[in-house]
């Protein structure tokens, strides 16, 4: 007996980039797809910094024109770099000036625009949306099949031939077939807002991230992402015992204001500023899963593995999580040879591993050393700009190749 056809080829689990990318890839290929999402967009959301190697993917899903039409209007602000300060030494990177081939600018964007724009530009293709709709069951095998059910109570049940989880942070998959496990990282906090800057000074460089790191403390840093319509947004990242040695703050708000009051630059540049948004604080962020795909799902995103904000990295790897499993199904409805462990999971871990060397590095110290040496080679700054521009995927950088002990012969050498 035939089995009745599916109601999609591939539902995704959640909205964000991840989900929205890999709707517009599939309905191009031809497929149908949903989206659902269990909140109302536009939401807020952070990881605001996008990294250059993210245009590249939204140009092949047909989104880029949208993103830089909308750009002014929606206060997305031109990105060509990183700067970096720390016990007043400053040092930046310019994305053009980098080792890998491929754009050199990006954006940074208010997340609940950007991911709004990208949801309708994917609908605007073809593929379905279910907003305010949570899963509350699910089927795998034979074939998937979900319960949703919505803002008014009314339970639909879908089937479909694949399911993505897109869902982020809420990483809906990992808790619902006990996937997730303790992350490599130390747990770390973050306390983090939107203000309106008021910045007068005329050195500072909007078109930069800027990234200061405590005075004292080298494993406490602070952010500051500057949008075009004049605010930016603002958050600390610390391991909690930081936060709990804050003893006259007891909001997430006076926390992230006596934080800034220890910096150096950052309670300079931003001393008229005063906030636009409720100050948030969230908690062991970083996560880990034993496995990326199993029968008939996989894991897109932060879905999957979140390392840590330091080096923006989380819209790209997304974005890449998309693109890989997108190009896989295809292979798979078309009935060619296809293999999710060497298509998809170890080349997605490839740049994965890539960020985590910086990341950790970045904590350990050796890779703060190397961005505040003044003399380091061209070369060597090159090759680290592009890791920066998110190009953690080009296995001709040699800091690609083995990131862990370059870093460390290269941080060893900056600080002799």
């Amino acid at each position: 007996m035939n089995r009745p056809s599916p109601d999609y080829d591939v539902i995704i689990i959640g909205a964000g980039p991840a989900g929205s990318l890999a709707s517009s890839l599939l309905v191009q290929q031809g497929y149908s797809a949903l989206v659902i999402e269990k909140e109302t967009f536009p939401r807020f959301s952070i990881g605001e910094s996008l990294l250059p190697q993210s245009m590249i993917y939204l140009e092949e899903a047909k989104m880029l024109k949208a993103v830089e039409e909308a750009a002014e209007s929606l206060g997305f602000q031109y990105k060509n770099g990183a700067a970096f300060i720390a016990n007043d030494q400053y040092s930046d990177f310019n994305f053009s000036e980098k080792f890998s081939a491929g754009p050199g600018h990006t954006y940074q964007v208010k997340r609940a625009h950007f991911d709004q724009l990208l949801a309708n530009e994917a609908e605007n293709q073809g593929a379905d949306f279910k907003f305010g709709c949570l899963l509350t069951s699910l089927q795998l095998e034979p074939e998937p099949v979900l319960t949703i059910q919505t803002e008014k109570g009314i339970s639909e049940q879908l089937t479909a031939r694949f399911i993505l989880d897109a869902s982020g942070f809420a990483r809906v998959l990992p808790r619902l077939l006990d996937l997730s496990q303790p992350s490599d990282f130390p747990v770390r906090s973050s306390v983090f807002c939107h203000i309106k800057d008021n910045i007068s000074d005329t050195d500072y460089d909007r078109n930069k991230i800027l990234i200061e790191t405590h005075p004292e403390l080298d494993d406490v840093w602070f952010w500051l992402i500057p949008f075009s319509d004049g605010t930016s947004s603002l958050g600390c990242v610390a391991k909690p015992e930081y936060f709990e040695q804050l003893t006259t703050a007891d909001t997430p708000e006076a926390l992230l204001d006596q934080a800034i009051a220890e910096t150096s630059r950052f309670q300079t540049l931003l001393a008229s500023s005063t906030k636009t948004s409720d100050t948030r604080q969230v908690t062991g962020f970083s996560s880990n899963v034993k496995q990326l795909y199993g029968r008939n799902f996989a894991l897109l995103g932060n879905a999957g593995e979140f390392l840590d904000p330091i080096f923006s990295s989380g819209v790209t790897i997304a974005f890449k999580s998309a693109k890989l499993a997108t190009d896989i199904l295809n292979k798979q409805f078309t009935n060619q040879p296809y293999c999710w462990q060497t298509e998809f999971a170890e080349p997605l871990q490839q740049g994965v591993n890539t960020f985590k060397a910086f990341v950790n590095s970045w904590y350990q110290g050796d890779f703060q050393n190397i961005i505040h040496f003044k003399d380091a080679p061209t070369e060597v700054r090159e090759m680290i700009c592009s890791i920066l521009a998110g190009y953690a995927w080009d296995k001709d950088n040699p800091f690609v190749q083995q990131p862990e002990r370059r870093l460390q012969v290269v941080g060893g050498l900056c600080a002799s």
